[in-house]
């Protein structure tokens, strides 16, 4: 079987899009700005990992973490430009989903099996 040479930077892309949580962390962002403990909430998460993503992410330049000096301290996160770009795809992929796969664990339409 023939290997197939995948151009450096959609590889990079997938490596990054691919990580566990990254791509509904962005998901979630594409809502607005958001703090850490909203998203937190919104995702089967842990704190831990949800933080690691969020730093991975902001360097690579797909999220903006904003600090605004309060008492107490507000961090909020945000999709910048580049990270903005990936609704599309990122929409692209729901509706994909939503037409080709099931749930684990159900059935035609979405059932549970009883």
């Amino acid at each position: 079987m023939k290997s197939i040479d995948l151009c450096p930077k959609l590889q990079k892309s997938m490596d990054i899009i691919g990580r566990r949580w990254t791509g509904l962390i962005i998901y979630q962002l594409l809502q607005g700005p958001q703090r850490f403990s909203v998203i937190e909430s919104s995702l089967p998460v842990s704190g831990r990992l949800l933080s690691e993503r969020l730093k991975e992410l902001e360097l690579e330049g797909i999220v903006l973490r904003e600090v605004f000096p309060e008492t107490p301290v507000r961090i909020q996160y945000s999709l910048t430009d580049k990270g903005r770009a990936l609704e599309s795809v990122i929409r692209d992929l729901q509706e994909w989903s939503e037409s080709w796969i099931e749930p684990e664990g159900c059935g035609p339409e979405g059932i549970p099996p009883e």
